[in-house]
């Protein structure tokens, strides 16, 4: 039986791992344009590597007019404000992702409704949606996560019955698609993000696609310091100044033509560490829909029965990583996480609804046992180093298995 790297013992996967972003040739000289161009701002909006990275984008998508813009948080706000949701109203996000999902309907504000996630998924629980809708009830805030889709039928169709706004938050969702169709043109937005971690990066940076040319213009006021952007002109808001540079986009424009490539390269390794993971004891894979037709894969998520490998999930990833695999526990959840204070921000909403924000007395079975026990994120990197790196996981995983004796004594 072979030592753990975390006790000591040799390492399974001693090298380096494929590193992100890829960059080459094609991105400095995209770059060194824009310098020599003179624009490299975002103003006026859009300057043509916008422009063109939006045009991009969009037809990546499959649907709608994509609005870039500075990040992928503030794509929600706008989302939510170009909707005319704001004070008082209320917004039904997940428990189970990251802060910003709940923290944009805050600072648009509105209060961000919690509820629970599909143990199968780790995705918003439609039957939960349904059952926290109340008369302030505006928009509904579905995450797609890791390589999971929310079931956009069963949520299009309780936000149709009940004339709620949709903004899919798709940071995790490039190139998804659900019954042949792109994430984040199911709802009126869809929200994506362009840090620096994810599969299609400029840096920082984010795109909202929009569902209608009117909201797109809205949308496109609202980050441009309220300049009006209708057909006529006329229609002016209360903005700010949230736009994409020309930097961003230029880069955003050459990491489309790698994402094809990639997004299959990723596929491939997935579909065989599913095989693969089916000889773990221990392991549970999450369910994929047979309407998820095409998955994406910022993270790629599953769970252990913390029983069978006698430690929780950090532990596990503890040793995964010590081996040299990149892996994380994944996200708090939402009534437990660190980075949303919302009662110390001073917004608000917090401060005149204080009873919608007693974090304590809030309880999400699903989230809190994924988050605190069983969920592991694998990084999306280890699924562009072919097969021989997805075998070092998964004999990994033997690995962790046969020394959790020892490893409880940690």
């Amino acid at each position: 039986m072979s030592k753990l790297a975390l006790l000591g013992g040799e390492p399974i996967h001693p090298g380096s791992l494929p590193e992100w972003p890829v960059f080459d040739e094609r991105d400095i000289e995209a770059v060194s344009n824009v310098v020599r161009s003179g624009q490299w701002g975002g103003y006026p909006f859009p300057g043509p590597q916008t422009s063109e990275f939006a045009s991009r984008f969009a037809h990546l998508q499959g649907g709608g007019y994509a609005v870039p813009m500075a990040n992928g948080t503030v794509t929600m706000e706008v989302a939510l404000k170009a909707a005319g949701i704001g004070w008082g109203d209320e917004v039904i996000v997940p428990a189970y992702t990251f802060v910003a999902t709940a923290s944009a309907p805050l600072a648009a504000g509105a209060i961000p409704v919690i509820v629970d996630v599909d143990p199968e998924t780790y995705c918003i629980d439609h039957q939960k949606i349904e059952k926290a809708i109340t008369p302030r009830t505006k928009a509904i805030l579905p995450v797609h996560l890791g390589a999971q889709m929310c079931d956009m039928d069963a949520i299009m169709e309780i936000a149709e019955r009940h004339n709620l706004t949709v903004i899919e938050d798709c940071a995790h969702a490039h190139g998804a698609k659900w019954r042949g169709r792109g994430a984040g043109t199911f709802g009126h937005f869809g929200s994506f993000s362009l840090q620096s971690s994810k599969i299609l990066t400029t840096g920082e940076g984010g795109v909202l696609l929009c569902r209608t040319e009117e909201l797109a213009a809205l949308a496109t006021s609202l980050i441009d310091c309220g300049r009006p952007h209708d057909p006529e002109g006329v229609v002016y808001t209360m903005g700010g100044n949230y736009r994409m540079t020309e930097f961003q986009a230029a880069l955003g424009n050459v990491a489309i033509e790698r994402f094809p490539e990639q997004a299959q390269q990723r596929a491939e390794m997935a579909a065989y560490l599913e095989e693969s993971l089916s000889e773990v004891p221990g392991v549970r894979l999450l369910k994929r829909d047979v309407r998820h037709t095409t998955r994406s894969f910022y993270r790629y998520v599953f769970a252990i029965d913390p029983q069978v490998f006698g430690v929780d999930h950090r532990l596990v990833c503890q040793a995964l990583n010590a081996e040299g695999l990149s892996s994380w526990e994944g996200y708090d959840p939402m009534n437990r996480y660190d980075l949303y204070q919302p009662k110390n921000s001073k917004l608000p909403a917090p401060s005149a609804f204080p009873e919608r924000f007693d974090l304590e007395k809030m309880y999400f079975p699903v989230a809190e046992q994924a988050a605190q026990h069983e969920a592991i994120w694998l990084d999306e990197c280890l699924f562009r180093g072919g097969p021989e790196l997805i075998d070092d996981v998964v004999s990994a995983l033997k690995k962790i298995l046969e020394n959790k004796e020892e490893l409880k004594e940690i």
